[in-house]
């Protein structure tokens, strides 16, 4: 087990390591100059080289890259060129709404994807399967930017259930806050659900043809107990990866429906920091993302050995 842990921590690290390389490359290849930006049109070249300095981006890439690698060993993710704060604090700043989107919109789509992904294996074939089949391939389908629209336009604008957007007021409640993120949350959930119910149903498939599950039907126990107890303990691996996946999905990809809904979390400020090419911000950002990723994925294969014994490592 520790050698496992530790060649994990070493893989984890290489990962960083490349994402780190990626993104710096990728941050600078884009068009556009954050200085010219900052400053405006009326930006003479006298002060945008002079500016440049002030932020080290006169000096070649590679020399770059090494300051950027030496303040991120030391836990500094730099400073936001337009913000004028750390980029650590600006994400901190944005963290609740992408967070607690997140965790809304995950426990949705447990709910709806693990429960139908289960009836539809249970009752192959029939119509309740297909209809759900059709929710799931429906679900994969749709643009989440298009739902939120529509979800927007009947619960908020007609209805007038739900705020259009927005986070509510500062100092607003809990209670206010999660109730501006019903929509949001029912988007992402509703979405995402669809890939849970097709790993949910294939894995739940696989384990029902087996031999232990025709005996346990055969000592005459009940279809519940079967289905239940016997083949969803030992589907639940399959299910776990793709629930982990979904969580980091949800976080690093909430940007569209943070923006369609005007929320002021991580995925608006990414949005922001790419049209301005506020580069500390991207790499900060893109990098936390990152290590959340590679994060749920150490924690979901410790889950396997919680969810099936049999899994050693």
């Amino acid at each position: 087990m520790t050698r496992y842990l530790l060649s994990r921590a070493m893989g984890m690290l290489v990962v960083m390591a490349l994402v780190a390389v990626i993104v710096f490359v990728l941050t600078r290849a884009a068009p556009g100059d954050p200085i010219a930006v900052l400053l405006g049109d009326q930006a003479t070249a006298e002060d945008i080289a002079r500016v440049q300095k002030v932020y080290g981006l006169d000096k070649p890439l590679p020399v770059q890259f090494v300051l950027w690698i030496r303040e991120l060993a030391h836990g500094n993710l730099g400073e936001s060129i337009f913000l004028q704060r750390p980029v650590t604090q600006a994400l901190w700043e944005r963290a609740e709404p992408t967070t607690l989107l997140s965790l809304m919109a995950v426990a949705l789509a447990a709910l709806i994807g693990v429960p139908c992904g289960i009836v539809s294996a249970v009752f192959r074939g029939k119509a309740v399967d297909q209809a759900f089949t059709g929710f799931a391939m429906l679900g994969a389908s749709v643009p989440s930017f298009w739902f939120g629209l529509v979800l927007m336009q009947i619960f908020a604008v007609s209805l007038g259930w739900f705020p259009v957007s927005g986070y509510g007021e500062p100092g607003a409640s809990l209670a206010e806050r999660i109730h501006c993120l019903v929509l949001p949350a029912t988007v992402l959930g509703v979405l995402n659900s669809a890939l849970i119910i097709r790993f949910t149903r294939a894995s739940m498939l696989d384990v029902l043809g087996e031999d232990y599950v025709r005996t346990a039907r055969a000592k005459g126990l009940s279809e519940n107990v079967v289905v239940l107890k016997h083949a969803l303990r030992n589907a639940l691996v399959p299910i776990v990866t793709v629930l982990g996946l979904t969580v980091a999905l949800m976080i690093g990809g909430a940007v569209v429906t943070e923006t369609v809904f005007g929320l002021p979390g991580v995925g608006n400020l990414v949005v922001s920091a790419v049209i301005r090419r506020d580069y500390p911000v991207i790499q900060g950002a893109l990098l936390v993302v990152a290590m959340i990723y590679v994060v749920i994925n150490f924690l979901t294969d410790l889950l396997y050995m919680l969810v099936d014994p049999r899994v050693k490592y």
